[in-house]
């Protein structure tokens, strides 16, 4: 029978293989075993390992939420603890990048408040039990072209007759199926946000990131460092070993220009940036670059639809936190939806999205604003503006309060939290 006639039908459809769909699908399915049919569909193959040199700052929030599924021991071993941070401000060919701003990164426990996570590790635990999880449909290979209303569209001849409370979703290659709920988790560039007709709020930064890795002669001692300099902020990011991850911004014409030089003038850009605090250092890997750009969605819900993770915003990467923000979505998200699901509630009611947006939306605005703040001011060479950011990080640097909740607003342990980054069951 032609799958178009039977569609399939799910509570949950997640549109969006990478991180935040595939934990977004397992927290569904591990915190409520069961309860929930679950779809996960991607336009691609969901596959443990995916060419990304990306290496990712994992708040303590939602480090608790890969512990509460069951993740993070496999995760552990690739994660380096970050125990302390250091703040420069200086020019780019200062001799001396002498810290304005140093403190420590960790909790009241003695719990690291942040850990450097490459990408492919985090993936390939995500995929593992997601691809195990005999309670998540996987339709991979599959593009969504168009959404239906249930509600009040009329079955073509043939056809089984849809129920109401759910949405239609036309597959590119034919298939049909229904869902209650539909989560859009499919990036930037989201399929789902487009077909719900939700605008975003965007600009470019006219700059570009640069990532690469690098190994030092001398240890990193778990601390990561931030130089701004006047091209953009230059992040030092410490991986396991004598290892560091690189990401770094630019003007783009300036990024152009670096990606374009072999790997002995690429090296001497970064040696000019990286400064001597750790020896000498070489290239252990590629490089990639990518434009720089905020937006966000001027609506997180529409009817029988969420947004998560980049669908809903992207931030500038220089506090590291998109993808904090990200799982703070899904963990939010997870809790509405089976907390309703337990009650006989419908999950995609008008008053489940509503209360989901205001969890997360005005969270995700302030911090998109506040990360674009703090760049365009560290990014202003104006010797006014210099010197007000550094009255600001000094006063920080003397106010051991203001430090504590600055490193409990990074780890993710701040305001209203998801019982996922409590450490807590759903």
């Amino acid at each position: 029978m032609n799958r178009a006639q039977r569609p399939e039908r799910f509570d949950v459809a997640i549109v969006g293989g990478g991180l935040a769909g595939l934990l977004l699908a397992r927290a569904l399915s591990a915190s409520a075993p069961g309860l929930l049919r679950i779809a996960l569909l991607d336009r691609g193959r969901l596959v443990p390992e995916r060419a990304d040199i990306r290496a990712y700052a994992v708040a303590a929030g939602p480090r608790r939420m890969l512990e509460r599924l069951g993740l993070w021991a496999r995760i552990a071993p690739d994660a380096e603890p970050v125990r302390a941070i250091d703040i420069a401000d200086a020019e780019l060919n200062s001799p001396l990048r002498l810290a304005i701003l140093h403190y420590d990164n960790t909790l009241g426990d003695g719990a690291p408040a942040t850990h450097i996570v490459p990408h492919e590790a985090l993936l390939a635990a995500a995929c593992e039990d997601v691809c195990r999880d005999p309670g998540i449909t996987r339709l991979e290979e599959t593009a969504i072209s168009a959404f239906g209303d249930c509600d009040r569209n009329e079955p073509a001849r043939g056809e089984r007759a849809p129920l109401p409370g759910f949405r239609r979703i036309a597959c590119a290659d034919g298939r049909c199926l229904e869902a209650r709920l539909i989560v859009g988790a499919d990036g930037r560039r989201s399929s789902v946000r487009r077909l719900a007709r939700i605008k975003t709020v965007e600009w470019g930064y006219g700059q570009a990131g640069i990532v690469t890795t690098v190994a030092h002669e001398r240890p990193h001692e778990g601390c990561a460092r931030q130089h701004f300099l006047p091209g953009g902020p230059f992040a030092i990011l410490p991986l396991k070993g004598n290892r560091s991850s690189l990401v770094w911004s630019e003007e783009k014409a300036e990024a152009a220009r670096i990606m374009a030089l072999d790997e002995a003038e690429f090296l001497a850009e970064l040696r000019q940036r990286f400064g001597r605090m750790l020896g000498e250092i070489t290239l252990m890997g590629p490089r990639a670059s990518w434009p720089l750009a905020m937006h966000l969605a001027r609506r997180f819900v529409a009817h029988r639809v969420a947004l998560v993770g980049d669908a809903a915003h992207g931030v500038h990467p220089l506090a590291g936190q998109g993808l904090n923000l990200g799982l703070r979505d899904v963990a939010a998200l997870a809790e509405i939806i089976i907390e309703a699901a337990r009650l006989g509630l419908d999950v995609a009611s008008p008053l489940e999205l509503a209360r989901y947006e205001r969890w997360r939306r005005f969270d995700a605005t302030l911090s998109a604003f506040t990360f674009d703040a703090i760049n365009r001011l560290f990014t202003n060479a104006n010797p006014l503006a210099r010197m007000v950011r550094d009255f600001g990080l000094g006063l920080v640097e003397r106010t051991p309060a203001l430090k504590g909740f600055f490193v409990r607003e990074a780890a993710g342990l701040t305001g209203t939290l998801p019982r996922l980054f409590r450490g807590e069951p759903i």
